[in-house]
């Protein structure tokens, strides 16, 4: 079994980071991070961009990858990307879930 842990900081810090914070605002479902054991590098976004189709984007922050699927991720072929094997051992989490560990950590 696959363990991440993350201190309080910097789930704060990650929550802060969210590059698409005005699409997570509109819809929380459809902007997730994928929070990684080993930082992303930057050439990874080349090959996850091929994946996109309208409306979806991609960005690193810290090393981890945030998606804005711009709709349902379910129906996405860019979410079939994301897997272990692509980018190594991480775990995805929507925003709404992102929103709830803030608050229970500033509070």
């Amino acid at each position: 079994m696959d363990i991440i842990a993350r201190r309080a900081d910097d789930w704060l810090k990650l929550a802060a980071g969210n590059p698409f914070l005005v699409a997570s605002e509109e819809d929380p479902a459809c902007v997730h991070i994928r929070v990684m054991r080993s930082p992303l590098r930057p050439d990874v976004l080349d090959g996850l961009r091929s994946y996109c189709t309208t409306g979806e984007r991609v960005a690193l922050v810290g090393g981890d990858l945030w998606t804005d699927f711009g709709g349902k991720a379910s129906g996405s072929k860019l979410l079939g990307a994301l897997t272990t094997k692509r980018l190594g051992t991480g775990t995805l989490r929507n925003w709404n879930t992102v929103k709830g560990l803030r608050a229970m950590l500033a509070g």
